[in-house]
Parts: C-alpha cells; sequence; structure tokens
C-alpha cells in the first residue's frame, strides 16, 4: 500500500504532494514502482497534529481519488463518514479509518451498506491528545482486546466480518517500547483471524532505533529499517504494508519469498 498524502502537514512528506497534481504524479510513480493499492488521504494524523474541515479535507481528497481510481485499487484514508462515501462514489474500494469506526459514528453503518473492506486501526483518540494515552498493562493484550471489541461493534452495526481488516496501530497512543513489544509479538494480532495491515514506515520509534536521542534519524532516512520490519511482519503473514518507500519494500518482500519458496538457480529473478 503506498502512501499519497494529500497534505500541507504529514509528520513524513507534508507538503511534497498537496497539489492535486502533484499527488496523482506521485500515484502513478508509486504503481510504477510495484504498490499494489494506494492509500489517498488528506488528513494528517501525526502527534499534535489539527484536523482540516470536512469541506477541506474532501476538496484535497476526491481530485486524487477520481484520478488515481482507474490506474489501481484505492483506499481513502479518511475518519469522517462524508469523506468516506464521497471516495467510494470516486472510484475507491477500501476504506482505512485510523479510528476504526470511533470518530464518526456514521462511519460503520456506511462501511456495512457500501460492503467494502475497512480497515479498523487501534485508536485512542485524535492526533492532538492521543500520546497522552499511551499507557498499558500489557500493550499487545491491551490493543488484542480493544481490537477485538471494535470487531465486534462494527460487526453489530451491520459490517461483514470478513470485510475487517485490522491494524495495531504502531505510533498511536503508543511509546517506542509499545510498538517493539508489537512487533515481538505480531502473531497475537493476527491470530485473531482477521487481515492485518500494518504501517510502520519511518514512524518516530524507528528513527532512534540504535542511536542515540541526538542522533535520530530524521523521517525521510528511515526506510531502510522500514523495509527491515517489513521483512518481520511478511514473515508473521500480513495481509499488508503501509509504506512511503514502495521500491525498498518490493525488494523487502523479494527476500521473504525467495526465503519462503527456496528459488533455485533459474528462479531467482522471479522469485515474487
Amino acid at each position: 500500500m503506498g502512501v499519497v498524502n494529500v497534505t500541507p502537514d504529514s509528520f513524513s512528506d507534508g507538503g511534497a504532494w498537496f497539489t492535486p497534481e502533484a499527488a496523482v504524479a506521485h500515484g502513478r510513480e508509486l504503481v510504477a514502482q510495484g504498490a499494489d493499492l494506494l492509500d489517498v488521504g488528506g488528513e494528517s494524523t501525526r502527534p499534535g497534529a489539527e484536523r482540516p474541515s470536512t469541506a477541506e479535507e474532501l476538496r484535497r481528497v476526491i481530485p486524487v481519488v477520481e484520478a488515481l481510481g482507474a490506474l489501481a485499487p484505492v483506499s481513502v484514508d479518511t475518519m469522517r463518514a462524508e469523506v468516506a462515501a464521497a471516495a467510494l462514489d470516486a472510484g475507491a474500494s477500501l476504506v482505512n479509518d485510523v479510528s476504526g469506526g470511533l470518530a464518526d459514528p456514521e462511519m460503520p453503518a456506511l462501511v456495512a451498506e457500501r460492503a467494502v473492506p475497512f480497515v479498523a486501526m487501534h485508536w485512542r483518540g485524535h492526533s492532538r491528545t492521543m500520546q497522552q494515552r499511551a499507557t498499558y498493562d500489557d500493550v499487545v493484550a491491551d490493543v488484542v482486546r480493544e481490537l477485538t471489541e471494535r470487531v465486534e461493534a462494527l460487526v453489530g452495526a451491520g459490517v461483514s466480518a470478513d470485510a475487517v481488516v485490522l491494524d495495531p496501530g504502531f505510533g498511536f497512543a503508543k511509546r517506542a517500547e509499545h510498538n517493539w513489544e508489537l512487533l515481538r509479538r505480531l502473531d497475537e494480532v493476527v491470530a485473531l483471524g482477521h487481515r492485518v495491515l500494518v504501517g510502520t514506515s519511518r514512524k518516530t520509534f524507528l528513527g532512534s532505533v540504535g542511536r542515540a536521542p541526538e542522533q535520530a534519524r530524521p523521517p525521510l532516512e528511515r526506510d531502510v529499517v522500514t523495509a527491515a520490519t517489513t521483512v518481520h511482519v511478511a514473515r508473521h503473514g500480513v495481509w499488508c504494508v503501509r509504506v512511503h518507500d514502495v521500491v525498498a519494500t518490493v525488494d523487502a518482500l523479494d527476500v521473504v519469498a525467495a526465503l519462503r519458496d527456496g528459488p533455485g538457480p533459474d528462479d531467482l529473478g522471479t522469485a515474487r
């Protein structure tokens, strides 16, 4: 899943693809590099971010979804049912809601009515205050329990259980130690029986791994460590990884496929 941020303030590449023309060109490039799915979002969810108005989010997202929907499957990254509905009308085929349907009570009914896949992330509040809620008895057990409760609520609202994709929410209301523990025990999330989406790409906790705090990698220098996490989660059987750098991700997945399939000398170029 290649990331297309149509925002001025995302933590990694805010502003780089803010105009519709730039965002569409970026989406085309990601597909050419091997992205299977494009995730178009008009609201930054970095810690501390302020929300745009609904009208502004629609202005950012819909032209990009319309243009890219004919090129590749598109997911709309939104917490608003109104934006999700407009994006589905414009050609999106999946809704990626970092709140899992909690931010907008109309979202579950919309997803149920449209019968589309729905990514439900583990979420404890909006970006402005989410890090204040990074308190857990056992982060993996707590995330698994809260995701299970979310699935039950979604199914109760008419969403097909098969349509639900789970995201453990790396970096959302989680400190570095919580993210690493979730990665170590990712099998416990996969064991819930739903497809799993993982989004570690360029997250803050990867910037500081192996480094003193004052030497932390800036976001654009975190693609190698992101690729290392891709190898790890792919070997745990996740459905999809959401990434900024598609080239490095494809290479990482080729390595996982080669390890899994055991290519012979004549297969090394076609392991994926």
